[in-house]
C-alpha cells in the first residue's frame, strides 16, 4: 500500500511537471558575440526549452556556433540594430507558440541565475511583462554613474506615459507571457524598442512588474558612444510618448505658452497705454509664444484624432 501511494505521488509529480510546466524560450539578440555565445547557450540549455538567437549581421562565427549548439538562429543579412533583433525574436516566438519569452543579452552582462526571478511572476499570473531592474536591491551599486543618470532621465520620461511606474525602462532582461507576445505589434529597429514595448503594453492594460537583478559590467564595455546612444534612446522615448498621449504631451506646453503669451500681451498693451508707443521686444515675445501655443494645440488635436482613427481601425 505504501509503495502504491509512493508511485501515485511520483506519477502526479511527473505529470504536473511535464504537462503543466510553462515552456520557456530565451531570445538572444547577438552581434559579433562569438567569444560569449557558446558559453551562454550551453548554460541556458539547462533551463530553457528553446533558445532563439538573432544574428544581427555578424561578421564573425556567431551564427555557426549558435546553430551547432542547437539554437534556432535567425540571420539578418546586415546589422540592423537591437530593435530589429528583438522584432525578429518576437516574430519567431509567436510562430513557435512560446509560453514565456525571456530576452537575454549575448555580451555576458546578464546572470543565468536571475532568469528564475523574471519568469516567476508570469508563472504565478501576477504579471504579463516582467523587467529585470538594475535599480532594485543591490544591483544599483554596480551601475556606472553616467549610466544611472541617463537611464533615470529616460525612465522619468517613459513613466509620464505608463500606468504603472517603473525604475528601469531600458533593461533588456525581460520576460513576456504568450498573450502579450501575440498582442504587441512593435516597429522600432533601434534601442527605442524597449520604450515602445513598455508604452504599448501599458496602453493595452497588460500588467508590468519588476524584480531585482544584478548586472556584470566587468570587462563589458558598450561599443556605443554613451552620449549619442543616450540621445537616440531619449528621442525615441519622446516620440512614443508623444504618440501615445498627444493631448498631454502637446496640450500642456501649449497651455503654458498661452499663459506666457497672454502675460506679455497684457504687458505690451500696458506699455502702449502708459508710454504711447509699442515695445517691440515685448510684442515679439507675446506674438511668438502665442503662435507656438497655437501650433502645439493644433498638433495635439490632429495627432490625437489620427491616433484615435488608427486604433479604431485595428
Amino acid at each position: 500500500m505504501i509503495l502504491l501511494v509512493y508511485f501515485i505521488r511520483e506519477y502526479y509529480i511527473w505529470f504536473f511537471k511535464h504537462y503543466f510546466k510553462m515552456k520557456v524560450t530565451i531570445g538572444i539578440p547577438a552581434y559579433n558575440e562569438e567569444k560569449n555565445i557558446a558559453r551562454i547557450i550551453i548554460n541556458l540549455k539547462k533551463i530553457a526549452d528553446t533558445i532563439i538567437v538573432c544574428n544581427d549581421g555578424s561578421s564573425d562565427s556567431t551564427s555557426e556556433i549558435a546553430q551547432s549548439l542547437g539554437a534556432i538562429v535567425i540571420d539578418h543579412p546586415k546589422n540592423l540594430g537591437y530593435g530589429a533583433g528583438i522584432n525578429s525574436i518576437f516574430r519567431k516566438a509567436k510562430e513557435i507558440d512560446t509560453e514565456i519569452l525571456v530576452t537575454f543579452d549575448a555580451d555576458g552582462q546578464h546572470r543565468i541565475e536571475d532568469i528564475g526571478k523574471v519568469i516567476q511572476p508570469i508563472k504565478e499570473n501576477l504579471a504579463d511583462l516582467v523587467i529585470g531592474s538594475r535599480f532594485l536591491g543591490k544591483g544599483k551599486e554596480k551601475i556606472p554613474e553616467y549610466r544611472k543618470f541617463g537611464i533615470n532621465v529616460i525612465t522619468k520620461v517613459t513613466n509620464s506615459t505608463l500606468k504603472q511606474k517603473i525604475t528601469d525602462s531600458q533593461s533588456g532582461f525581460r520576460a513576456y507571457n504568450q498573450k502579450l507576445i501575440s498582442s504587441l505589434n512593435i516597429s522600432d529597429i533601434g534601442m527605442g524598442i524597449s520604450t515602445e514595448i513598455l508604452i504599448k503594453a501599458s496602453s493595452l492594460n497588460f500588467k508590468i512588474a519588476e524584480v531585482p537583478i544584478i548586472i556584470n559590467y566587468d570587462g563589458n564595455t558598450s561599443t556605443h558612444n554613451p552620449v549619442s546612444h543616450g540621445t537616440s534612446v531619449l528621442f525615441s522615448t519622446i516620440k512614443y510618448t508623444s504618440i501615445e498621449n498627444p493631448l498631454k504631451f502637446y496640450g500642456i506646453p501649449s497651455l503654458i505658452f498661452f499663459i506666457i503669451g497672454l502675460s506679455f500681451t497684457f504687458l505690451s498693451i500696458q506699455y502702449y497705454t502708459e508710454i504711447g508707443r509699442i515695445n517691440a521686444n515685448i510684442t515679439i515675445i507675446a506674438a511668438g509664444t502665442t503662435l507656438i501655443a497655437v501650433v502645439l494645440l493644433i498638433t495635439s488635436i490632429l495627432l490625437y484624432s489620427l491616433v484615435s482613427v488608427v486604433r479604431e481601425n485595428k
